[in-house]
């Protein structure tokens, strides 16, 4: 697929394909239609050759080449692949694309140190399991690091410790780098309230969380609320995927509480 792919890169062999698609042609009608020299003409065919695309027919003094479709319906079949692939996940490039223009409108915003804090947001979600399960996916690390994790990168430390003066720690680590927030835990009322600060090492703004769980018919209600403080300038790229990276991780939890509920 990578010869084929390389070969029809080439304009002049593509021009080459289209014609031989219409019917079977002599290595002069080619360089005619093409504009190009014969001798150039029968290397482009050697190498559609090779690629096994063409077919050579001596026929006498003339040499008429043939297109293989074969090879073609098998390279369409790794293409509609990838394209079916891309169609799937469409809505990544779309967060992606979000999240780009959420940079831009943050960085207009960052004219000063501090210039978020005070900011707020909030996030709930309806999650199909009991209030001690989900209390579990917080405070059990082994659980935790199952779904506080963003795409494109793995969870090398998570820890809640649910008591007061607990630990708070979150590390991922990607190809890019190493990110590492630290923080302690105020509150913790087991399977109800949990309230922690994490602040990224070396960077950027401490964030408050306050997580309140409710049972309800459904299973948990569950409602997340983020303050931020201690902003810096070089902090609006973060602060630009709060919401966007809060959505993805909250959907990660929910899938991870439904695989392990007994069904």
């Amino acid at each position: 697929m990578e010869q084929i792919a390389a070969v029809l890169g080439d304009g002049a062999r593509w021009r080459i394909v289209e014609l031989l698609a219409a019917r079977p042609r002599s290595v002069g009608e080619l360089a005619e239609l093409t504009g190009v020299r014969q001798p150039q003409a029968s290397k482009h065919l050697q190498t559609l050759a090779k690629a096994g695309l063409v077919t050579v027919f001596p026929l006498g003094q003339r040499r008429v080449y043939a297109l293989e479709v074969g090879p073609l319906v098998a390279f369409e079949g790794r293409l509609r692949g990838l394209i079916e692939t891309a169609e799937a996940h469409a809505g990544e490039r779309d967060v992606l694309a979000r999240y780009r223009d959420a940079v831009v409108s943050e960085t207009a915003l960052a004219d000063r140190d501090r210039w978020a804090d005070g900011r707020t947001f909030s996030f709930e979600r309806l999650l199909p399991a009991a209030t001690e399960v989900v209390w579990r996916h917080w405070v059990e690390p082994a659980l935790l690091a199952s779904w506080w994790v963003p795409p494109s990168m793995s969870i090398s430390e998570a820890l809640l410790e649910p008591r007061p003066g607990g630990r708070a720690v979150l590390e991922y680590r990607s190809p890019d780098g190493r990110y590492r927030s630290e923080g302690t835990v105020r509150e913790a009322t087991p399977y109800g309230r949990l309230v922690f600060d994490l602040a990224v090492v070396g960077e950027s703004f401490r964030a408050t969380y306050e997580l309140t769980l409710k049972a309800v018919a459904e299973g948990t209600q569950l409602l997340l609320r983020m303050r931020i403080d201690d902003t810096t300038v070089a902090a609006a790229p973060s602060i630009a995927g709060i919401e966007l990276g809060w959505n993805q991780v909250l959907d990660n939890l929910t899938h991870a509480i439904d695989k392990d509920s007994p069904k």
